[in-house]
């Protein structure tokens, strides 16, 4: 529910560090298509940093509805 919730997304390590996300969970969910992850750059403490915004897809939200 935590990504059904965010249009945006969720950061990957947010979900792995904070929620408990399994690595090999998120993979399966966008290799399935049920998510989708995106590289993107961001701004922390002045400073350029490369992270993975994982989005659900519509699939994904179909799957949850069932």
């Amino acid at each position: 529910m935590l990504l059904s919730s965010n249009p945006n997304g969720a950061n990957e390590a947010l979900l792995v560090l904070v929620h408990g996300f399994k690595r090999q969970i998120l993979a399966g969910l966008v290799r399935t298509g049920l998510a989708a992850a995106e590289r993107e750059v961001v701004n922390a403490g002045g400073r350029p940093v490369e992270v993975v915004r994982v989005r659900i897809t519509d699939d994904g939200r179909k799957a949850l509805a069932e």
